[in-house]
């Protein structure tokens, strides 16, 4: 039951959480990856990869906008390049998720298709949402799973249109909205209105990487970004206080990773630093997240537990905080009931 007692991590574990920003690359575990690694050495021992324990060392979470999204393209997307591979670790994200306290994730993707496997962006797409299928379709589960498909800076206006077209043919199998991410120094986010516009137009949901560094966050590639009528925003980094207003006046829910926002250095200072601080006393639906746990080692328990640690907050506070994101999830009215039946269960 919550009370005003202080939060340890064994009831930030305990207290049902909501992930609205987490990547599935990103979340594989490292003890996943190996796994990965042992089966595909199995059948080819001359598998020209390092052990993942060796080349993402199980102590290192320092990686920076320079280090991160290399590791991606030189490493995971080299040994996660079968469908196998994609499906047993996508099971893995889930499972711990769901050991985590998780009751509801939006886990988020870019399609990828790999050529030399034969495999499509469609084919991919599919094959998450067929393991996220399973997954709720099991009684047991106690964690509901949808996808967002990811435009990605890097993408042309035409492979945007594309996920568009994804996202639309599988609305009805688990995809809840479209995301736009990557790497913030690259590309022109104007290139992308008209994809966006079409989402908007078909009553898809949209969330959007929102500053997350000086370079991405210009007063024109903001006005841009919210003239999409986003319905949440991540990391919401260098925004200056017209935004913040803007934010708040239009109700957009924020998605807030405090770990990886430290540990990539994407704010000054530590945790007691972050901007959770300022968003926490908003109107607006906050949500803490995990964005990369499988690089920044950081489960949504922690996240939940250095929230409190770091700004007070005691075991009312923190179940409070828990049901903010309630209001801004994609799914709609039956899903936002399960979830106030889940807290109305835990506070009993």
């Amino acid at each position: 039951m919550a009370n005003a007692a202080p939060v340890d991590l064994s009831f930030a574990r305990r207290l049902p959480k909501i992930e609205l920003h987490a990547h599935l690359t990103g979340s594989i575990s490292r003890a996943c990856l190996h796994d990965i690694w042992e089966t595909r050495r199995q059948h080819d021992p001359e598998l020209q990869l390092d052990d993942p324990l060796v080349a993402i060392p199980p102590d290192k979470v320092d990686y920076d906008v320079q280090t991160f999204f290399p590791l991606f393209s030189s490493y995971i997307y080299k040994l996660c390049d079968d469908l196998p591979s994609i499906e047993f670790s996508t099971k893995r994200v889930l499972e711990d998720f769901q050991a985590d306290g998780v009751v509801y994730v939006e886990l988020r993707t870019t399609p990828r298709a790999i050529p030399n496997r034969g495999i499509t962006e469609d084919d991919y797409v599919k094959t998450i949402l067929d393991v996220l299928r399973n997954h709720n379709d099991q009684v047991g589960n106690t964690m509901r799973a949808f996808l967002i498909l990811s435009i990605d800076r890097r993408n042309t206006a035409t492979e945007a249109q594309q996920v568009v077209d994804l996202a639309l043919k599988y609305r009805s199998e688990g995809v809840v909205g479209v995301d736009l991410c990557g790497n913030p120094a690259k590309g022109d986010v104007s290139l992308y209105t008209d994809a966006f516009t079409r989402i908007k137009a078909a009553g898809l949901k949209i969330t959007l990487h929102f500053a997350e560094i000086a370079q991405s966050g210009t007063d024109d590639e903001l006005n841009t970004l919210l003239s999409w009528q986003p319905d949440r925003l991540g990391h919401v980094i260098h925004v200056n206080s017209s935004f913040q207003e803007r934010i708040k006046r239009e109700h957009i829910g924020v998605e807030l990773c405090m770990s990886c926002n430290v540990h990539a250095k994407l704010i000054p200072g530590t945790f007691s630093d972050h901007h959770f601080g300022f968003w926490r006393h908003t109107n607006v639906p906050v949500a803490l997240c995990t964005d990369d746990v499988g690089i920044f080692c950081s489960p949504l328990s922690q996240e939940y537990y250095l929230a409190a640690v770091h700004f007070g907050l005691d075991r009312t506070q923190l179940t409070e905080l828990a049901q903010r994101p309630i209001a801004s999830i994609f799914t709609g009215a039956s899903e936002r009931t399960r979830l106030v039946e889940s807290f109305e269960h835990w506070l009993a």
